[in-house]
């Protein structure tokens, strides 16, 4: 009965995500209704015939946007872009520049870690108990909040944080730098895949990853290892592990989305790609120009000009420009992409250029407003932090939000348990010297 229930959950999670894809699936939510009722010892047949034929539709042409998944057919629906940027930076200004990407990804994660899954209201409603509002250090634990609310993992609240404790948005920042480090700039998806078999553990990596390693391990690699049994496969797991590939790609968008798509194409399709090819060029242009609005463009320049994802983010652009305030600006984003899952691509990314459009550059502003959206708060925490933390650069960086972690992060990730922020930053600093040489 569990493996029946197993995949009777896995056709439903497959029809919702068939359904934003723009398939119709009307006829196949008929048929799973008549395989519910069945009586005759077959159901379980008649299930995964329904199964097999959902993974096989295709959006119905009267779909209005192009989602590929491939890297030369992204690039063809891409917008012009600058692809690659002059880069006036000294040896120490480029570490700096990473240096800040690491702690301030660290310490939006770490911001965002103990109201994981919440949505804004629940946030602002402990916030507000707690007598922390308006929000301008990490969230403190209190007791006795008339609905139960308190934050889980109390070694990422206040006054309690020592240093970056485990968490899967550092593990794959590590996990890439492991992979440039062992194959270079050459790598591929293969050496990823075999990369997360040899050094994470699989009760430790969650929805989409856990999928596609189910599948390594069942000798499906890239590309199948992302689209079998997969409903998660935009979901925002490849997003998080955008930053590696931005950090070592100083003024080079079009490599950083290169490389963020070797990396994506384990686990995710479509939007789920286009999340990490957009965070991954982002943080290249950030270490060239500090204009966020910028920003936000250069990373558009390397996904499909007509995606979900790239609509999303000039709509949630368009609005933090229009409106008086970014909870006006939620407010529109959860009425257009609030249907999607709470660790979908597309929704988490409104917050992020929500977080990046409110801060304008002020580290405090836009790691507080990305976490307080709700959702997917520690990765949105972590990814607006990064940014922030590479255009600003860690001596610029506030001591109350990076200077508790004492230099240390702790990993999942085998052989990287127990590591220096500053030592990954300089492992950084020297894979991006090497990339940017070899290409010159």
């Amino acid at each position: 009965m569990a493996a029946l229930d197993e995949l009777i959950d896995l056709i439903r999670q497959e029809i919702v995500q068939r359904r934003e894809e723009g398939c119709d699936v009307e006829a196949m939510e008929e048929r799973v209704e008549h395989a519910l009722r069945r009586s005759d010892g077959l159901q379980g047949v008649e299930l995964d015939a329904i199964l097999h034929d959902l993974e096989s539709l295709q959006p119905v042409e009267s779909f209005p946007y192009r989602e590929p998944s491939t890297l030369d057919e992204i690039r063809a629906e891409r917008p012009d872009g600058p692809r690659r940027m002059e880069l006036n930076l000294t040896d120490a200004q480029l570490l700096d520049c990473i240096h800040g990407a690491w702690l301030g990804r660290a310490a939006g994660c770490a911001l965002g870690k103990p109201v994981e899954g919440w949505d804004k209201g629940r946030i602002d409603s402990y916030l507000q108990f707690a007598e922390a509002l308006p929000l301008n250090d990490y969230i403190p634990l209190v007791d006795g909040h008339p609905e139960g609310h308190k934050p889980r993992l109390p070694d990422c609240t206040r006054g309690m944080i020592h240093y970056m404790p485990r968490d899967d948005d550092m593990d794959y920042t590590i996990l890439g730098l492991h992979v440039l480090e062992q194959h270079g700039a050459d790598f591929t998806s293969r050496n990823v895949a075999n990369s997360w078999l040899s050094r994470l553990s699989y009760y430790l990596v969650y929805t989409a990853e856990r999928a596609a390693y189910r599948n390594l391990v069942n000798n499906l690699w890239p590309p199948e290892s992302a689209t079998h049994h997969n409903p998660y496969r935009e979901w925002i797991g490849a997003q998080i592990r955008a930053d590696s590939w931005g950090y070592v790609t100083p003024g080079w968008p079009e490599k950083a989305a290169e490389f963020a798509f070797h990396d994506a194409a384990v686990s995710h399709v479509k939007n789920g790609i286009y999340g990490e090819m957009f965070v991954a060029a982002m943080l290249a242009a950030s270490f060239v120009t500090s204009d966020v609005e910028e920003v936000i463009r250069i990373g558009l320049s390397e996904i499909p000009r007509n995606c979900r994802l790239g609509e999303a983010v000039r709509n949630t652009v368009q609005w933090s420009k229009e409106l008086p305030n970014w909870e006006r600006v939620w407010a529109r984003i959860n009425e257009k992409y609030g249907h999607y899952s709470g660790i979908h691509t597309i929704n988490n990314a409104a917050l992020v250029v929500m977080g990046l459009m409110a801060g304008q550059r002020d580290y405090e502003t836009s790691i507080v407003v990305a976490v307080r959206g709700g959702w997917d708060t520690d990765c949105n925490g972590a990814t607006v932090g990064s940014v922030c933390g590479m255009i600003l650069g860690a001596d610029a960086l506030p001591g109350k939000w990076v200077g508790v972690f004492n230099d240390r992060l702790v990993s999942a990730v085998r052989g990287y348990n127990e590591c220096k922020i500053s030592d990954l930053a300089k492992r950084s600093h020297e894979i991006a010297k090497k990339v940017t040489a070899a290409a010159r």
